[in-house]
């Protein structure tokens, strides 16, 4: 698992790729935690070459979500590819988070 953290036009863009599982897992809330402090502003998570994230991982966005919103920022998944979009469906994650 990689996650790439830019900044663009004042949207702060992570792009996390590969598989977020049990292993991969810390990492990619250590990388949420990056974008955490950015909350207050436009966070965007490109997931075009992330293939597949874990329970841990939904956690992990969840919780970007709701320090984003209480600050006043917004989270919004993009690219969503349709292995990853079968996960949120069927947690219920697709009902949760902002999917463009």
């Amino acid at each position: 698992m990689n996650f790439e953290i830019k900044e663009k036009n004042s949207v702060y863009i992570g792009k996390p790729s590969g598989w977020i599982d049990t292993n991969a897992a810390p990492e990619f809330l250590e990388a949420i935690r990056q974008l955490e402090a950015q909350a207050g502003k436009s966070i965007q998570l490109d997931c075009t070459d992330l293939e597949y994230i874990c329970s841990l991982g939904l956690r992990g966005l969840l919780k970007l979500k709701k320090e984003s919103v209480a600050k006043g920022g917004t989270l919004e998944l993009t690219n969503v590819q349709p292995e990853v979009m079968n996960i949120l469906r069927m947690t219920g994650f697709d009902k949760l988070l902002t999917i463009l």
